[in-house]
């Protein structure tokens, strides 16, 4: 499937169930690396907002790139109030920027879908001097018996999860992606709390998993119905996240 179709369909259940990222990242930015919100910020492969709206929220003027259509409309839809926000049509090896335009390239669970080679270079043109790449993903755990059982579950009923999952995209590949300059890795925690329609709306905003018009989509819900109720607190269950933010230049070399 074409990466850039794969949540054509899945729209409204990630704008209501994917997580956020904690607010804390702009603060370790700013700290850091000296990311005063006067600074233009290119949030590539943006979809429906998500790492958008964090910058947003800090007063940073964004541009939004992202090529599904149906996620970026709804990108436009949701944060078009925001007077520091744009939305174009584009990729990550083509983003249709100005060179030396931007101060900041972000990708927020996106850089997994990307040609590395090709985003290597689009990403140099469009950069100012200076200018800094920050990887962003928020990365399920699998510790409690919970996580390691909900994980075997989408494993199980998932159409192509492991191939495509993001952690497929180690330290090792984002290291070559940043070199020869280092890069350096800031772990915040994360999480979501989910009673069973919440739960199911998450599983189903990922790309992989069985749409309810699909022959796999019942049997899944029943085994995470089970899931649920073996584990559930209140009527509610976590997920708990590792949010990993990848921060470093890209040699002009």
């Amino acid at each position: 499937m074409d990466s850039t179709k794969r949540f054509s369909n899945r729209v409204e259940d990630y704008v209501r169930y994917r997580p956020h990222y904690p607010a804390e990242i702009i603060g370790f930015l700013q700290d850091n690396y000296d990311l005063t919100i006067h600074k233009l910020i290119a949030d590539i492969g943006a979809g429906t907002g998500i790492s958008t709206e964090l910058f947003l929220d800090a007063g940073y003027r964004t541009i939004a790139v992202e090529p599904n259509t149906e996620m970026r409309e709804k990108a436009i839809e949701l944060l078009d109030s925001y007077l520091g926000f744009t939305a174009t049509d584009g990729t990550a090896e083509n983003t249709g920027l100005l060179s030396a335009s931007i101060d900041a390239v972000i990708a927020g669970q996106a850089f997994h879908w990307f040609n590395a080679e090709e985003t290597r270079k689009e990403f140099k043109r469009i950069l100012k001097p200076g200018g800094i790449v920050v990887l962003i993903w928020n990365e399920r755990k699998t510790e409690s018996a919970f996580e390691k059982e909900y994980d075997q579950l989408i494993i199980k009923h998932g159409q192509d999860y492991v191939k495509v999952d993001h952690r497929n995209i180690d330290t090792e590949h984002i290291e070559a992606f940043y070199a020869p300059e280092p890069c350096k890795l800031q772990v915040f925690p994360n999480k979501q709390i989910f009673d069973f329609e919440g739960l199911a709306g998450r599983l189903l905003s990922s790309s992989y998993m069985p749409t309810k018009n699909e022959p796999g989509y019942a049997p899944m819900i029943n085994d995470l119905q089970q899931l649920f109720n073996r584990y559930q607190q209140q009527e509610l269950i976590t997920i708990n996240y590792d949010t990993k933010v990848y921060v470093g230049q890209l040699s002009t070399c």
